[in-house]
């Protein structure tokens, strides 16, 4: 059985290890989509913060007027987001800093609740010897 103070330690490091934990928790990034329209002639990557990073146009699609652009580039634009993977898993990232402090909380309760049914089979054991 472990003592107060080695106990404590345990706690300690259980808990410098969920903060470390917390820390060092990195949610995943989308991966780079690119869209194409117009045979291939114009070209949209969106970047991992999903946010268009690079255009690429052939300047004969210039040729054929403002308008015919303006639709390609839609047509382009929405292919890339609808290659787009989601930013994160199926499942949400849990909130570590929030796991920390209930844990805290939690193992802060055991323990006051451990050393109040030591001190009180303590008790009774004291009665007992009295009495014999």
């Amino acid at each position: 059985m472990l003592d107060d103070s080695a106990l404590e330690q345990q706690l300690t490091q259980a808990r410098a290890a969920l903060r470390d934990a917390s820390r060092n928790a990195v949610p995943r990034e989308r991966a780079e989509s690119v869209g194409e329209a117009a045979d291939g002639r114009i070209r949209v990557t969106l970047g991992t913060d999903g946010r268009l990073s690079a255009i690429e146009i052939d300047p004969r699609v210039l040729r054929e007027g403002s308008e015919h652009l303006a639709e390609e580039l839609r047509r382009a634009v929405n292919a890339a987001l609808d290659g787009q993977e989601p930013a994160v898993d199926a499942e949400p990232m849990p909130d570590l800093a929030a796991m920390t402090a209930t844990l805290e909380r939690i193992q802060d309760q055991g323990l006051r609740q451990m050393r109040e049914m030591s001190l009180a089979i303590s008790e009774n054991m004291r009665k007992l010897q009295q009495r014999s």
